[in-house]
């Protein structure tokens, strides 16, 4: 599975980013998708994950009731709605599939195998 994330750019404090996550690959509904961060000087954080046919949504704590996490099995995307958006929320963000036609929606970063390029995502106080 190849990955490429875009949508990044600059928004001001409370505004709103729609990331999205470009898949290749024949079997990318085999995969369950989670989006990350890093800040700089940060280890990578979980941000949201979906499962392989999209039914089920994990978030973390910081990004609930703000971002939503979805996926299109058809035209192999995902996407991450990030409304209300925090200074805090800045980072480098990247999608990661777990391979394995495992369906667990991990937390960790450790536990997805594809990773595509980060997107920047700056928001201004």
């Amino acid at each position: 599975v190849q990955l490429q994330a875009s949508g990044g750019g600059l928004v001001q404090a409370g505004g709103s980013l729609r990331l999205s996550c470009a898949a290749s690959g024949r079997t990318f509904s085999n995969n369950v998708m989670g989006w990350f961060r890093q800040a700089p000087g940060k280890e990578r954080e979980f941000v949201a994950a979906i499962s392989r046919d999209g039914g089920s949504t994990s978030y973390a704590d910081s990004a609930k009731d703000r971002f939503t996490i979805s996926r299109d099995n058809v035209e192999n995307m995902v996407y991450l709605q990030m409304n209300l958006l925090k200074p805090e929320d800045t980072a480098v963000y990247s999608c990661g599939a777990r391979g394995g036609r495992v369906t667990v929606m991990s937390r960790s970063w450790r536990m997805y195998d594809y990773w595509g390029q980060g997107t920047q995502v700056t928001v201004s106080s």
